[in-house]
């Protein structure tokens, strides 16, 4: 699979996107100093690869949603993420029109994630890259993840993988056991300026 960086330029063309797809959905027209927007054929965009959607006003979380493994193009995957993230993510009820100009997008890129081996707790400490990775957490039916931007609000490991552990309703000490399936991956995020 090729996981290509994107230019920054694809980036804010993809938030532009993002927002484009939101604004119509609540019936709110494009304003005339819009980015312009990605060509659906840009080859670096078919690319299947997992992409995140993260909505935020005033620096608080209004909606996350995205999909891990690449099952669609970059391109649909961040059309199909807005959209979710605004108007499907179970935590929030639907972005409304008023609330469109307060909104802060930021969009993430993933690349395929990888299995990691641990034979519990420090080792898994040693073996995480804080900043860098984002995790998937998995124990029976059980499951979550952090996107690496998450790093930024719990720099502490142990705090990161509590946080994980309660998200995937797990204690906030299963962390520490071997038998919890640990998978990480790298992100290239791009964010709307504030």
């Amino acid at each position: 699979m090729n996981t290509q960086m994107l230019a920054i330029e694809q980036g804010r063309a993809l938030l532009a996107l993002a927002r484009r797809v939101i604004g119509e959905r609540l019936g709110v027209p494009p304003p005339s100093t819009t980015s312009s927007l990605p060509s659906a054929t840009d080859p670096a965009l078919q690319n299947r690869q997992g992409t995140f959607v993260t909505i935020k006003i005033r620096g608080q979380l209004r909606g996350c949603i995205g999909n891990l493994a690449g099952t669609t193009s970059i391109y649909e995957g961040i059309r199909q993420n807005a959209l979710n993230a605004a108007f499907h993510d179970p935590r929030f009820p639907p972005l409304r029109p008023e609330e469109f100009a307060a909104i802060h997008i930021a969009i993430s890129v993933l690349t395929p994630a990888q299995p990691l081996a641990h034979q519990g707790g420090a080792d898994l400490l040693d073996k995480l890259r804080p900043g860098i990775d984002g995790v998937i957490i998995r124990k029976g039916a059980a499951g979550a993840t952090f996107l690496p931007q998450v790093w930024e609000q719990l720099p502490r490991p142990t705090d990161f993988l509590a946080h994980l552990c309660r998200k995937a309703g797990l204690p906030p000490d299963a962390w520490q056991g071997a038998d919890l399936a640990v998978a990480t991956y790298q992100a290239q995020y791009f964010a709307e300026a504030e």
